[in-house]
């Protein structure tokens, strides 16, 4: 029987090329996210599922859990990469947008993680991934709720490696310092499309890294690992 692998928050960036990575790996895929039809490409490439859901409503993150369980079964690998952000002066930020941010980029990380840590204990282990940013170890101008966001998110994971590692449950945080290349997608670079110079981050290379922690063995887990490209100041 296939291991399944559910990411939330699914998109065509980083979280797609881990989601072709797991299926290449044999994984059964459970993709969610708010608008799915978005999705329907990266599902008939690798043969996933695709589950509406709003991270941020305790009912809706339920219903995902119980509907992947009675389709494929309870997930032994789940990647949290849903994230939301509103920038600008502290005096000008509108709160319903900053609740929103937080809600979206930490709570329904709480959520997911919640289900995912019921479900692993019942099949005795698994991975539980949180895809961060800069702004989880740096607070830059105008972007505080953001940095509120993933500084709650990195909290989350520390707390949770601690709590689930003896449950033979891998929690890991991927800090992911600096722009994504996508297609489509201004990164300030001069074409975003072939990613020149190597100067943002290739979703695939990513996921590469998300692979290679998720096979480590538990005598030598990796907590947290930052990711930047070459031409990034740290």
């Amino acid at each position: 029987m296939s291991k399944i692998a559910l990411i939330v928050g699914a998109g065509s960036g980083n979280s797609a090329s881990f989601a072709r990575a797991l299926a290449a790996d044999g994984y059964k895929v459970v993709l969610a996210a708010r608008n799915i039809g978005k999705l329907e490409p990266l599902c008939a490439q690798i043969d996933a599922q695709a589950i509406t859901c709003d991270a941020t409503s305790v009912d809706s993150v339920r219903d995902l859990f119980a509907e992947m369980q009675q389709a494929a079964g309870r997930a032994d690998v789940v990647l949290y990469n849903a994230s939301a952000y509103t920038a600008g002066p502290i005096s000008k930020l509108d709160p319903e947008l900053v609740l929103n941010s937080l809600m979206q980029t930490a709570y329904g990380a709480f959520l997911v993680a919640q289900q995912a840590a019921i479900d692993m204990t019942q099949l005795g282990g698994g991975a539980i991934f949180f895809t961060g940013a800069t702004a989880s170890v740096k607070g830059f101008p105008s972007f505080a709720p953001f940095a509120m966001g993933k500084f709650a998110l990195r909290g989350l994971a520390q707390s949770l490696a601690r709590e689930l590692g003896p449950e033979n449950i891998h929690v890991a945080h991927f800090i992911i310092d600096g722009g994504i290349a996508s297609p489509g997608r201004d990164l300030g670079i001069e074409d975003a499309s072939t990613n020149a110079n190597d100067a943002a981050l290739e979703p695939d290379a990513i996921a590469h890294t998300y692979m290679a922690v998720l096979k480590q063995h538990r005598s030598a887990w990796t907590h947290e690992i930052d990711l930047r490209p070459w031409v990034e100041s740290f």
